[in-house]
């Protein structure tokens, strides 16, 4: 007997040689100001909100974590350690902005300069990192791009390693929510600097030795990420935050004031929290739908849930969910145990549509005389029912 799912998926359309689009962008159901903004549930990979998320604009600062990004590679990869010490370049020292006031004396370690580049949001800790790893700023650059379309980064281009105004210093809301979500779930160990609300290296910069990140001691569950601010980007926030099993990254920018900074951040962690609930959907092995299978050893196959499946749906509304299973049918043996043949698509208000991959519960092989004879069988009958129709047409 089939399993049953949970509720939500009680009615499901079956469609033949259907033709899968990509997901439309989330409405907006949620207002911001920002000139680019994105939200996203890390525990159920659900984008709550988008605006203008894919526009490559001025990153600021928040392009620092792309440098940290590629420190905490070189740091998992073993070519340096948290003891090690850089150097500091004449270039290092004489960076504008934010700084740690480095000069060519110090060997800062590299625990440091990650301090010193999350809390100060030091540019010479920025110079200093790329010229320790890559022997030059432009070289780390170029090798900033080449790691960033590896993994991902598909509107991103660097020119430094501090996000300094640079015609070719771009990144879209998007790309820095992946780059957060990789920093966050490959980084755990070092995740935690992010959550600093003071640093002063030796002493030098008291007036620059706290955190910019406006939510991290208000008791949201805020623990990071990353500000950013130039004339030409305006305001804006890379951040994360958890409650309970739940994480969120909010992203936006183009913002006029600090004070709109924190206002934004609040009211995205707030709306993406308590707007939504999350649903066991269905669990692993669940039955979703049979689908008839073409000159096989069986007749017919299930289309099952390959993992536990938890989705976000929204807390106002849930009776508005639908969900329908698409495939082609008839399937043609042989057909992998465990292979992709069907998805589940589900549709929210105000959320984009979520597919699903369903997969064959059983290995079906060709079948021998008697399968493709009932399967011929079925086509001549087809074929004669359809004539007589016509015929009484």
């Amino acid at each position: 007997m089939l399993r049953r799912l949970a509720f939500l998926l009680a009615a499901a359309v079956i469609t033949a040689c259907t033709v899968a689009v990509p997901p439309e962008p989330a409405r907006a159901a949620y207002e911001t100001q920002s000139r680019a903004a994105i939200l996203y549930d890390v525990s159920t990979d659900t984008i709550l909100f988008e605006k203008e998320a894919d526009l490559p604009l001025p990153p600021a600062s928040m392009s620092k974590l792309m440098t940290l990004f590629m420190l905490f590679e070189a740091l998992r990869d073993g070519r340096v350690t948290l003891d090690t010490e850089f150097t500091v370049s004449t270039r290092a020292r004489q960076m504008g902005g934010s700084t740690m006031f480095l000069d060519e004396t110090d060997r800062p370690r590299v625990e440091d300069l990650i301090k010193g580049i999350v809390v100060q949001s030091g540019n010479d800790a920025c110079v200093v990192v790329a010229e320790g790893l890559a022997g030059t700023e432009d070289a780390f650059a170029r090798q900033m791009n080449a790691r960033a379309a590896e993994i991902g980064l598909r509107n991103s281009t660097f020119a430094n390693a501090s996000g300094w105004p640079n015609p070719n210093q771009r990144m879209s809301m998007r790309d820095l929510m992946r780059l957060a979500t990789r920093i966050i779930t490959e980084f755990p160990e070092y995740y935690g600097y992010f959550a600093l609300e003071e640093f002063d290296f030796d002493g030098r910069s008291p007036s620059n030795r706290f955190n910019r990140n406006p939510v991290l001691s208000l008791g949201m569950g805020a623990d990071g990420l990353k500000t950013g601010h130039t004339e030409e980007a305006g305001y804006g926030l890379v951040g994360s935050a958890r409650q309970g099993d739940r994480r969120i990254i909010f992203v936006f920018t183009g913002l006029n004031s600090q004070a709109e900074r924190r206002q934004e951040a609040e009211a995205m962690i707030n709306w993406g929290f308590r707007q939504f609930v999350p649903k066991q959907m269905a669990s692993r092995g669940d039955v979703v739908a049979e689908i008839p299978v073409w000159m096989g050893d069986h007749q017919r196959v299930n289309a099952i849930v390959a993992e536990d499946l938890k989705l976000l749906v929204p807390a106002i509304g849930q009776d508005s969910v639908e969900t329908r299973v698409e495939y082609r049918t008839p399937l043609e043996a042989p057909i992998v145990e465990g292979s992709p043949i069907a998805e589940l698509i589900i549709t929210a208000p105000d959320m984009p549509e979520k597919r699903i991959e369903l997969v064959s519960d059983r290995e079906v092989t060709r079948g021998g005389f008697l399968p493709r004879m009932r399967a011929s069988s079925a086509v001549l009958f087809d074929k004669a029912m359809g004539q007589v129709q016509s015929l009484m047409e």
